[in-house]
């Protein structure tokens, strides 16, 4: 139909519907970007969990802090790549410290790796499967 046999009412109608096709692009196009940036915000978690090592660390700071000599003796790792792989997930903001004297404790800091350690536990860890 062309604007001249279309009624007013149609015209306002039609264009009324291409302005929300406007819009709901404008939207796709915002969702699509945040579906984007989630999906890399999740690939860069999960980058972090990705290595052996600091999944094992991660492991045992779910049962609470630990010094760098706990998680030494716990890993069977000398302090050098337990450090380093502490260093990681310290830069990345999935572990924090805390000083006493000499000693240095681990705790995690971001919940999130607390609920996927914990389902990755259940998946992969648990004796009664």
């Amino acid at each position: 139909m062309t604007d001249q046999t279309m009624t007013p009412a149609e015209q306002r109608t039609e264009a009324a519907a291409a302005a929300s096709a406007a819009l709901d692009h404008d939207l796709a196009e915002t969702e699509i970007a945040e579906v984007v940036k989630n999906a890399q915000d999740a690939a860069d978690f999960l980058k972090i969990l990705s290595h052996e090592g600091r999944l094992m660390i991660l492991c045992h700071l779910v049962d609470g802090e630990k010094s760098v000599a706990e998680l030494e003796k716990l890993l069977a790792v000398r302090q050098p790549t337990v450090s380093q792989m502490l260093a990681r997930l310290r830069l990345e903001g999935v572990v924090e410290t805390r000083r006493d004297g000499k000693a240095i404790y681990y705790s995690l800091a971001d919940d999130r790796a607390r609920q996927l350690i914990e389902i990755i536990y259940d998946m992969f860890c648990r004796t009664d499967k």
